[in-house]
């Protein structure tokens, strides 16, 4: 994973988040490793990536794919970044989450479409 981040960094890749991403992930970290991963998250790793922000328009469209879709495993914060990233025209994802394999995406690390 640490080989695919800095390949990342080394083609220049934008490193682009959703607010849904930052909530879901400031939750795990709380409830699994603590406030210092907290911190870290928020001081050090969002300064340096681009939050773009779920509005209504996106949130509804992502709840209508979630119901859509049918899938128990698939959440509401992927299909939100799903369409963003079909929006904004973004390939390629940094994931362990298979889900955007399926989508079409180009998922890094590789392995996780496999």
């Amino acid at each position: 994973m640490d080989a695919a981040l800095r390949r990342m960094q080394v083609e220049r890749e934008p490193l682009i988040i959703t607010n849904y991403v930052v909530t879901e992930t400031t939750a795990v970290l709380q409830r699994r490793l603590g406030l210092d991963s907290v911190r870290v998250l928020h001081e050090v790793i969002l300064p340096i990536v681009t939050v773009a922000w779920v509005g209504n328009s996106l949130h509804q469209r992502a709840v209508e794919l979630l119901l859509a879709m049918n899938r128990r495993q698939v959440s509401l914060v992927g299909c939100a970044s799903f369409l963003a990233m079909r929006g904004a025209q973004i390939r390629r994802v940094f994931t362990l989450d298979s889900h955007f394999a399926e989508q079409g995406f180009e998922v890094v690390p590789e392995a996780v479409s496999q």
